[in-house]
């Protein structure tokens, strides 16, 4: 059974930063994107950062130059730096992985962490 756990989020005043962090554990055969999402309450979840296999990266046009997902393949995590956080990113963010279980059938499965609650705010 693969989990996604999220961890890092907190309280912080806009201007400053924190690192969020998602760890899959279980049996897993191959990893292919990673990617943060978020939830706003009231809106609907909007991606905010994605890894590719090939090591590519897309940001939310709102985050980028402050936002950096970096991922640490020996250890089946991905991470979230974000930097001058604002107000406006206070939300649920939730990590996302396509990957393909041990002894499941071939293709990819998208599994998802419960979330870790950001806020920023004076």
């Amino acid at each position: 059974q693969v989990h996604l756990v999220e961890s890092g989020g907190g309280l912080v005043q806009p201007g400053g930063s924190l690192r969020l962090s998602c760890a899959a554990s279980g049996s897993i055969l191959r990893i292919g994107h990673w990617a943060w999402y978020r939830q706003a309450p009231g809106k609907q979840s909007e991606l905010v950062a994605l890894l590719a296999s090939d090591g590519s990266t897309r940001y939310d046009y709102d985050v980028e130059g402050r936002f950096t997902i970096s991922k640490d393949n020996a250890k089946n995590m991905v991470y979230l730096q974000m930097n001058n956080l604002k107000p406006e990113n206070t939300a649920a963010y939730h990590c996302n992985a396509e990957l393909t279980p041990t002894g499941a059938d071939p293709g990819r499965y998208n599994y998802w962490g419960r979330g870790t609650q950001v806020t920023s705010a004076s």
